[in-house]
């Protein structure tokens, strides 16, 4: 969706002229390629941290409610602003996916710590019942070795 634009933007004489008769300047379509890229590249590497990511989207959300009104500001049908609408809800379920695992970790993180923490500690009971050692030499042991 976002590379097609991009090189639309560009290469396309038609672009060109619904930029125009939007009365945006000609360079003006030049600017938001370059954004689109940057925002592509967040969204599909998968090392971008999420904050980058939430931006990303926001400046996605922001270009495709800009379209949506500068459509209805010069009076523009549905078959020319439809299509910001159509990836304005691809673009909302994109991000709704991407942030649920997210807020389901955050929410879990504290739960899987202490499960975590737990299972080490149990770890060493059952270590320290099959060997008789003593705590302090358990410790001593476990330092040297981590």
């Amino acid at each position: 969706m976002v590379g097609f634009t991009v090189c639309a933007q560009i290469c396309l004489p038609q672009v060109a002229q619904v930029f125009s008769h939007l009365g945006f300047p000609n360079y003006f379509r030049i600017e938001p390629c370059w954004a689109k890229l940057a925002g592509l590249l967040v969204l599909i590497l998968p090392m971008s941290p999420p904050r980058l990511k939430e931006w990303a989207y926001a400046g996605f959300t922001i270009v495709l409610v800009s379209a949506l009104i500068a459509h209805l500001a010069v009076g523009d049908g549905p078959e020319a602003w439809s299509w910001s609408v159509g990836y304005l809800v691809l673009g909302s379920l994109s991000y709704l996916s991407f942030r649920i695992p997210c807020d389901v970790a955050t929410e879990r993180r504290g739960a899987i710590e202490v499960t975590i923490t737990d299972d080490i500690r149990s770890a060493f009971r059952r270590v320290k019942r099959a060997t008789r050692v003593t705590d302090e030499e358990l410790r001593k042991n476990f330092r040297r070795t981590s």
